[in-house]
């Protein structure tokens, strides 16, 4: 079982930035890895993925260019680097991890085999 925890969440003015921490146990340095958020009444929708190697990243319309995905082997561990905040940014954010290296399918929630429990962003 891998266990996700979110941390860096907290509330910022708009144009702002905030950096998210996903830290995974045991091990999930092979894995494809996103970042999704979900505002109240609607549903979860993907922010931005990195595969196993890294190698590939993937980014929704509505942040790229703001956001920056990036993992870190030696702590396995990702991080979303958020600038120029919106307060359409404003949801919990999640991690996630898949059983594959490969994102196939980074932006469906059921492509994702594990969850963190979310951390608050509120930008006013």
């Amino acid at each position: 079982q891998v266990q996700l925890v979110e941390s860096g969440g907290g509330a910022v003015q708009a144009g702002g930035s905030l950096r998210l921490s996903c830290v995974a146990s045991p091990y999930t340095g092979s894995s494809c890895m996103g970042w999704f958020r979900q505002r109240p009444g609607q549903q979860r929708e993907a922010v931005a993925a990195i595969s196993g190697s890294g190698g590939l990243i993937y980014y929704s319309n509505s942040v790229k260019g703001r956001f920056v995905i990036s993992r870190d082997g030696t702590t396995n561990a990702i991080h979303l680097q958020m600038n120029t905040l919106e307060p359409e940014d404003t949801a919990v954010y999640f991690c996630a991890a898949a059983g594959s290296a490969v994102c196939r399918q980074w932006d469906v929630v059921n492509f994702y085999d594990f969850w963190g429990q979310g951390t608050q962003v509120t930008v006013s």
